[in-house]
């Protein structure tokens, strides 16, 4: 017998089993955002525009009561069906039990109700809001529309602009004696 061949069984254990394993994504698309697939799902929250470290805390221990996913998966190795129901969440995080206080808009202008804003949604509120502000010529307009500081910080030493200015002594006023310093007798 020839025992040179390697059997079938040993060639099939020492390949890669990917029938049962999930591949992971790459990246992820989470609200217009690009996401590395090997975060968490709070890390991957927080690189959202509008969502920080509290409120990406907030949405991980809902997405772990409400939707049953563990919030230290990776987001790439999560189904595309889980991804769609956390973009829901993000979206309504009032619905699924983060509370109204932490929410970005309070009293929306539009509508009157209490929604949260993130990624190119928030970008154009804030802008509608800074020209509603000039339009309307309000005090606040009328420092955004001079790009000067709109909530009573101070200008006069910090947050100038334009080309520096420094202080310049002249060698010759350091040699003279003060004035009024003269002879006494």
């Amino acid at each position: 017998m020839a025992d040179n061949k390697p059997s079938e069984s040993k060639v099939q254990e020492t390949r890669p089993r990917q029938q049962g394993k999930k591949v992971a994504q790459t990246i992820v698309r989470i609200s217009g955002k690009d996401i590395d697939g090997s975060f968490h799902i709070e890390k991957a929250l927080i690189e959202i525009k509008g969502i920080g470290r509290s409120m990406a805390h907030a949405l991980a221990h809902s997405i772990k009561e409400r939707l049953n996913i563990d919030p230290e998966s990776e987001i790439g190795s999560i189904s595309e069906e889980q991804v769609r129901s956390i973009s829901a969440l993000i979206s309504d995080p009032a619905k699924y039990g983060v509370p109204k206080y932490m929410l970005n808009n309070r009293g929306y202008i539009e509508n009157g109700s209490d929604v949260h804003l993130v990624g190119s949604e928030l970008t154009m509120a804030s802008r509608q809001y800074v020209s509603r502000d000039i339009t309307a010529r309000t005090w606040r307009g009328y420092r955004h529309q001079g790009h000067l500081k709109v909530r009573g910080q101070r200008e006069r030493s910090t947050g100038r602009t334009g080309a520096t200015v420094g202080v310049s002594k002249k060698k010759d006023e350091a040699k003279k004696p003060a004035p009024g310093g003269g002879n006494k007798k």
